[in-house]
Order: structure tokens, then C-alpha cells, then sequence
């Protein structure tokens, strides 16, 4: 049984794509677990670059705080342009088929089927990001590498992480992105 996050915990912020290192203190000498990747969790607080951050769970760390990506708080003005949004169902159906595909794989994996490396093999690329609080949900477009905000009917671009030039970087930088053009 999945352990649900506590009532009224509303992430602030997600961990970037590749996951990113956590600290116990915001000491580089002090390192702890690192974060998965899309991670939601709330910012506590800050101290210089340094972002103390809770998980769903509890659970809390010092990270790097420049790297975290943020996550709207509120949805879209009302009357703002439809520019820009799209139909969430195939998102959704996308969304489905990964976690489907990782839930075999998990199965497989406890069952003694597939050995630990197998396992990474069949995952690797595998991303999800969902965020459902009432009528506001928040989705990971892995194929485009942005975050979107969904009314039901709609979806509208927030964050992406990925730069109008990619060039030489390696990784892009996260910026956010005012909704615009068809999805």
C-alpha cells in the first residue's frame, strides 16, 4: 500500500529531471541520500543558495536551491487566452502507460524475474510527474520536458527545462515558459 502524503501538504517544487544530491545540513561534508528525479516537495526555507526542503513523507534535506523547479500555486487567470492548451487526455493515457510499464517491471523485479541491473535497464527514461489537489492537477510532459497545469479540460504550459538553445550545455537550464502555441 502506497503511503499517502499528509493532508495540506501542496508541493512548492519538484526535483529537476535527473534527480539532484541532498545534504543533512547545508554543509557539502554533511551529504545524505540523493532525490529522485520530479520529486515533489516544499521549500522550508532558504539560507544563501542553500534550500531546506520536506518531503511528502516527512523526510527533509538541504539541497541546492538554484536547482529546484517551482510549481504554480495557482492556476491560470480566469478569461486567459486558450492559447496555448490542449486536451490533457493523451497526456494522461502517456502518463498511464509509464506507470503501467514500471508497475511490470516492479512486479518482475520482486518476483525474482528481473536482476537489479535488468530492472534499471527497462526503467531507464521511464519519467512520471503528477500532482492532483481537487481540480488542479499538475503534469510532467516527459517527451517535451515541461511541467503543465491542467483544469480538467486544459492544459497550460508553467516550466520547462529545456533552453531556447541547448547548445554545448549538456544540460539545459530550467526557465518557465508564458503559455503559448499549440501543444
Amino acid at each position: 500500500m502506497t503511503k499517502q502524503p499528509p493532508l495540506g501538504f501542496r508541493p512548492t517544487h519538484v526535483v529537476p529531471p535527473n534527480g539532484m544530491p541532498a545534504w543533512e545540513a547545508p554543509d557539502p561534508a554533511r551529504p545524505t541520500m540523493p532525490l529522485d528525479p520530479l520529486l515533489p516537495v516544499v521549500l522550508v526555507e532558504r539560507l544563501g543558495e542553500w534550500a531546506h526542503i520536506r518531503c511528502a513523507n516527512g523526510w527533509a534535506a538541504w539541497v541546492d536551491g538554484r536547482r529546484l523547479v517551482t510549481v504554480p500555486l495557482d492556476p491560470p487567470a480566469a478569461g486567459s487566452p486558450p492559447a496555448g492548451t490542449a486536451d490533457p487526455e493523451p497526456l494522461l493515457a502517456r502518463a498511464e502507460q509509464a506507470l503501467a510499464e514500471y508497475r511490470s517491471a516492479v512486479a518482475e523485479l520482486a518476483a525474482g524475474a528481473l536482476d537489479g541491473q535488468s530492472f534499471g535497464e527497462r526503467t531507464r527514461g521511464l519519467r512520471i510527474g503528477v500532482v492532483v489537489d481537487g481540480e488542479s492537477m499538475w503534469l510532467y510532459d516527459s517527451e517535451e520536458g515541461r511541467w503543465l497545469y491542467a483544469d480538467g479540460r486544459r492544459l497550460h504550459t508553467y516550466a520547462t527545462d529545456r533552453a531556447a538553445s541547448d547548445e554545448g550545455s549538456g544540460h539545459a537550464p530550467t526557465r518557465f515558459a508564458a503559455p503559448k502555441g499549440e501543444l
